[in-house]
């Protein structure tokens, strides 16, 4: 079997997910996936398509991520995830689907306005 990829976008963040059978060794950018995301709750994301399908021994995976924060990129990362794991077996859909990891969250940053500070900041109101 050859790499099965995907793609997950979060925010900023675009990840490519390569997908294979394999021991379940995952690489983010060259790096382990505890190394590159060193905050515990970080490495939670990424693994939860893999739980929720109870295949996280099954597959090797490799990852190239860049933009945005380090949350944006885990959680664009878990899309990825997701995503090839329906390519690779149908019969995911419905868990995880169920479990919500195949909608891509499309909340961004507001952009700012002119004449106000940030996005709705605006100046104190001013009487005399």
């Amino acid at each position: 079997m050859d790499y099965i990829n995907a793609t997950g976008r979060r925010k900023a963040s675009i990840a490519r997910v390569f997908v294979k059978k394999g021991s379940g060794a995952i690489t983010v950018n060259g790096k382990t996936l505890e190394e590159y995301f060193s905050p515990g709750h970080l490495n939670v994301v990424p693994m939860k398509p893999l739980q929720v399908c109870e295949v996280e021994k099954e597959f090797d995976i490799k990852i190239n991520v860049h933009g945005g924060g380090v949350k944006g990129q885990a959680e664009a990362v878990s899309l990825g995830i997701a995503r090839a794991l329906v390519k690779v077996n149908e019969e995911f859909k419905p868990a995880l689907r169920a479990a919500d990891l195949l909608t891509r969250d499309a909340r961004v940053v507001e952009r700012k306005k002119p004449g106000l500070k940030k996005a709705r900041k605006s100046d104190q109101f001013s009487k005399r």
